[in-house]
């Protein structure tokens, strides 16, 4: 496991990979990490504080996860032992757990990619965790809330290990240059398109300068000429956790602050890393009820259209209607009225029992209950000036309750209006009837 930033062992032909030979020697030479590892840095405190608690370590690949543990066990003055959850069970772990009880020195365990345990699994490191046996270090790329169960975070802190910047990224290539002792092949454009391409990931990035150093080249590589000699790397998605989440949310958010740029570039993130179209589509179609409701009707209805217009074409030609949807989303007016009266109405029922509808608006099919009253006094709308009565349609001894609330925007400005004018003859018939 090779997550190595730094620069402080001697080349050696036909060696390592560069990016083990560019394994650092302690914590101040790991670049992009300084809020773990700088002068104020979370494990730096901990450290000199002599409270080193066990941690979780939260972050994309290749960022530093393997290689600030091992430090952290060099500077604490402990045993490093590491393991994979890939490929290590139970027996190992109770292997693991007895050599920690005898061994001279404390036992820093590093379980690289944690979150491949299952819950029962994971429960085997309480014990350890509890009696000093082992100081867990855990390592995953996973949303540790979503895929660590509760009584591991009530034990371990949650650090996250953040996504290389691009300053961070240019530090690696000039340590790998000044490794070799030559600058890499390729022109200034190109340099910073290599940085954009490992999209955060060091250790990737030095496995393309590994390649690009290795050349005998003459003449340095522009953008057009690296991307051709280079693989294309694909975007760090997981459909089914952080990436996933994190993506639909950014493109939720975007549509809602009426962006249409950055809910494209959302939009086109997720299809570009695999996600299914089908899946978009449904999040658009909620959003066009829940952002905008009755402020542009029309929206659901091109949500749903698109919907069948890709069900038709399929992909490629068919995410044309997707992006045609997303469009009419982020530049329609806004409005929650009809999500926030859906919450409203439904907290509203399950408080109120069951509460009958006052009898005037109940059907009455048999004798029995137009004795008892059902249906006497139902004004037919229809038959009403402008199609309007203005009765009371809730039940018997509860107040009418104002659960939606049009917007001032798009068609709901008008609907406004209109219940306004309702609201207004409701008031003039109670009084008309109190004479």
């Amino acid at each position: 496991m090779a997550d190595l930033f730094g620069s402080s062992q001697p080349a050696t032909a036909g060696a390592a990979p560069l990016a083990e030979q560019l394994r650092p020697a302690t914590l101040a030479q790991v670049v992009g990490q300084d809020h773990l590892v700088g002068a104020e840095g979370s494990i730096t405190r901990m450290i000199a504080s002599g409270s080193l608690s066990s941690l979780i370590f939260w972050g994309p690949p290749g960022t530093g996860k393997t290689t600030i543990a091992r430090l952290l066990a060099d500077a604490a003055q402990m045993r490093f032992v590491a393991i994979s959850a890939v490929f290590a069970g139970v027996a190992d772990l109770k292997k693991l757990f007895a050599e920690a009880r005898t061994a001279s020195t404390r036992t820093l365990l590093f379980v690289d990619e944690i979150h491949r345990f299952n819950r029962a699994q994971q429960d085997g490191f309480l014990g350890p965790m509890e009696d000093g046996t082992i100081t867990l270090v855990g390592a995953t790329t996973e949303n540790p809330s979503f895929e660590l169960n509760a009584a591991i975070l009530s034990r371990a802190r949650v650090l996250i290990v953040r996504r290389l910047d691009e300053a961070a990224l240019a530090d690696l290539l000039a340590r790998a240059e000044a490794h070799v002792g030559h600058a890499l092949p390729v022109t200034d454009d190109a340099r910073a398109a290599l940085i954009a391409s490992a999209d955060g990931d060091g250790r990737f990035l030095l496995g393309q300068a590994e390649s690009l150093l290795a050349l005998d080249e003459a003449a340095a590589m522009d953008a057009a000429t690296l991307a051709a000699f280079l693989h294309r790397r694909m975007p760090v998605y997981d459909k089914d956790r952080e990436g996933h989440y994190g993506l639909i949310s950014a493109l939720h958010k975007s549509l809602r602050g009426s962006d249409p740029d950055a809910a494209l570039y959302w939009l086109a993130r997720m299809l570009v890393a695999g996600e299914e179209p089908l899946y978009l589509l449904r999040r658009l179609v909620r959003f066009a009820s829940e952002d905008i409701g009755l402020a542009d009707s029309n929206a659901l209805r091109v949500c749903l259209d698109a919907k069948d217009a890709y069900d038709f074409l399929g992909s490629p030609e068919g995410e044309l209607a997707i992006v045609h949807a997303c469009l009419y989303l982020a530049t329609a007016p806004k409005s929650n009225a009809a999500y926030v009266a859906q919450k409203s109405a439904m907290k509203l029922a399950a408080s109120t029992g069951s509460l009958t509808p006052p009898a005037h608006i109940l059907n009455a099919p048999t004798k029995l209950m137009k004795e008892l009253g059902y249906g006497k006094g139902y004004a037919y709308d229809h038959d009403a000036p402008d199609g309007f009565s203005g009765q009371d349609y809730w039940p018997d001894g509860m107040a009418a309750q104002t659960l939606y609330t049009p917007s001032p925007r798009g068609t709901e400005a008008r609907i406004a209006e209109r219940l306004a004018e309702w609201a207004r003859r409701r008031e003039d018939l109670a009084r008309a009837a109190l004479k």
